[in-house]
């Protein structure tokens, strides 16, 4: 086991603007484009073999900014994304000039969350400088796996040693670093697991984001598995890997503070935090989605997915947007318990009920919490236990009855 450096120096993680447990305002630019499509991805993100016009397609990102920016009226950044696809096969100047974009179009202080997403096999340590210097302060590596025969099942570019050395020199270049592993493998031991996931703490610095492997339909692993051919551990084997997971990381100080991330305390996503606390984000670029408030309204926003497509409707209209949906209060309650639910900290009932215009169902909520599924925090949270959280989908659906 390698011994890895300390945390980039220069923007230790308690510089970041104090989390006031605000939804905040977020902005998502979507990259489309990967070097190779993975078997389980079903994220809008497209292979091609030429390549791509970056100063055209940020163009075309300033232009839709501008779109978002009259949508969205003047507003505060608590954090942007950068995500995909594969962010980290931009340019430093692509991610500068968008990042400047964001700046003209926003007011944007000083110690906020500017993540970008990387692969290990397209890290140099050229680009990571040039990142930073751009001005991203956070990096999410899609390691995935800390084995080469399970990183060649699930389609990856790169191996152990690429994902060790992106490890190595995002600790050294960025004040923040988080790094993805998907566990529930075909035929993966919880003795297995737990080897590997704590070999990944020790190499991690405040952030992991631990994901069950799912099959989506539409995707090379859908088929194999409809098939018969690829087999995943089932439901009880699921809960056991997930429960050992959670014993882990909160053992070793990284616990869940929702359903798949885990952090030390202070070194959540600000980003991802947005979106489970239901709050208002900018998306753009091809097949990016939005929340964003007008007067009392919620507005559900979408793209054109087809990165030419989208490229070219913007430079024609300014913008690509295919969906833009008025949200009802109850869609909107649904929404927030969907996603607040996932996290530790729970749901604000009393923003729920002012949405929803009702209080829980007495009768379901009971139900719940004697199965222990539920808990209340006080008279203001409603969150899920433990054993709540393996179950989620079904809390959730009986709640917003």
């Amino acid at each position: 086991m390698e011994n890895f450096p300390p945390l980039a120096s220069g923007f230790l993680p308690d510089a970041l603007q104090p989390d006031t447990g605000e939804p905040g305002f977020g902005v998502y630019v979507h990259w489309p484009f990967c070097a190779a499509k993975c078997p389980y991805c079903d994220f809008n993100s497209h292979v091609r073999h030429q390549p791509v016009d970056q100063p055209r397609f940020t163009a075309a990102f300033l232009k839709e900014m501008e779109a978002m920016r009259r949508m969205s009226g003047p507003k505060t950044v608590t954090s942007i994304f950068l995500g995909g696809g594969t962010p980290s096969l931009m340019d430093p100047t692509t991610v500068a000039a968008i990042l400047d974009g964001i700046a003209r179009h926003w007011h944007v202080p000083d110690g906020i969350e500017i993540t970008m997403e990387a692969n290990p096999s397209s890290v140099e340590a050229t680009r990571f400088r040039g990142y930073r210097q751009a001005g991203v302060n956070r990096v999410s590596l899609g390691v995935q796996a800390l084995n080469d025969a399970d990183l060649r099942f699930l389609g990856r570019l790169h191996d152990v040693a690429d994902a060790l050395k992106a490890i190595r020199l995002a600790r050294e270049i960025f004040p923040r670093m988080s790094f993805d592993l998907i566990y529930a493998r075909p035929n993966q031991t919880v003795e297995a697991w737990e080897t590997e996931l704590n070999e990944a703490i020790s190499y991690a610095v405040d952030h992991l984001s631990l994901y069950q492997l799912t099959i989506e339909e539409g995707t090379p692993f859908y088929g194999l598995h409809k098939a018969g051919k690829l087999v995943v551990p089932d439901g009880e084997q699921s809960a056991i890997l997930y429960e050992a997971t959670q014993e882990i990381t909160a053992r070793h100080g990284l616990p869940a503070y929702e359903v798949s991330n885990h952090a030390r305390p202070g070194a959540e996503s600000r980003h991802n935090l947005t979106y489970w606390r239901y709050g208002d984000y900018a998306g753009i670029g091809p097949g990016a989605h939005g929340r964003l408030t007008r007067g009392r309204n919620k507005i559900a926003t979408s793209t054109e997915r087809r990165p030419e497509t989208w490229l070219e409707q913007v430079e024609r209209t300014g913008h690509a947007m295919v969906e833009e949906e008025v949200l009802g209060f109850e869609e909107q309650a649904d929404e927030l318990l969907l996603m607040g639910l996932r996290l530790r900290e729970g749901v604000d009932l009393a923003r729920w009920q002012q949405l929803s215009g009702r209080d829980p169902d007495p009768v379901r909520e009971e139900r719940l919490l004697e199965h222990g599924f539920i808990e209340r925090l006080g008279n203001s949270r409603l969150r899920c236990t433990s054993s709540g959280m393996l179950i989620l989908d079904a809390v959730v659906a009986d709640l917003a009855c």
